[in-house]
């Protein structure tokens, strides 16, 4: 069943990750993502799912949560990996950490929907 939809969407894998930036360097963050994260993940085959920020203090001010979609968790680790070694992503981290870096911790989990989820 080479294009089997369903047997797709039973692999895909979702990817929960969190990112917690240096003292005043959440905007810059966003601005990274807004301008060149997210196309650069598409061109390396992960989905954008959502992107927040907490509502509440302090992380309101210096953390960034988003998901992102792969179709299997080895698809994963290949995104990952050419998305890292993308020279337009290199230009991209360097010219906004110009000024300092910008993320201090990043947390990914892995997730899979439940039979009930809306989203699979």
């Amino acid at each position: 069943m080479k294009n089997d939809p369903a047997a797709a969407a039973a692999q895909r894998v979702f990817e929960l990750r969190t990112y917690t930036t240096e003292e005043g360097k959440l905007d810059a963050l966003n601005a990274r993502f807004r301008n060149h994260t997210i196309k650069l993940f598409e061109k390396h085959g992960m989905a954008n799912i959502g992107y927040w920020v907490p509502q509440d203090e302090p992380r309101s001010k210096n953390t960034l949560v988003y998901i992102v979609s792969h179709a299997s968790r080895d698809a994963a680790k290949k995104s990952w990996d050419a998305f890292r070694a993308d020279p337009d992503w290199v230009k991209a981290r360097d010219e906004s950490e110009k000024g300092g870096k910008i993320v201090a911790k990043v947390e990914s989990v892995f997730l899979s929907p439940t039979d009930y989820s809306k989203i699979k």
